[in-house]
């Protein structure tokens, strides 16, 4: 059974959140991990979201400027996108020190 860090765990829930149509198993197997592995983390992570307050996103004002939301969303698009790079290049990192440490005990 293999052993994930807390923050790899953390970083995958995080990714299948970012990613509206994506499946469970398509972001497992993205990540080279079990779709049921993932499942669990995903399970664990709404157990401790159930017990916090949640706040609201922020609306757009009354009357807003079309183009002020537009650049809203962009904005937070972008933050997903950096999220979603920063989650592969760890686990990119993760599961190449795995196969050094592999390649040496063989």
């Amino acid at each position: 059974m293999k052993h994930y860090p807390a923050e790899f765990k953390a970083d995958a829930v995080a990714l299948y959140r970012s990613r509206p149509g994506a499946t469970i198993k398509s972001v497992a197997t993205d990540l080279g991990v079990d779709t049921e592995t993932l499942r669990n983390w995903i399970r664990a992570a709404d157990g401790r979201r159930s017990g916090a307050h949640s706040t609201p996103a922020a609306a757009p004002r009354p009357g807003g400027d079309a183009v002020q939301a537009e650049l809203a969303a962009a904005r937070k698009r972008i933050r997903e996108l950096e999220e979603e790079r920063d989650i592969l290049r760890k686990a990119a990192r993760y599961f190449a020190g795995d196969c050094v440490l592999n390649t040496k005990g063989s």
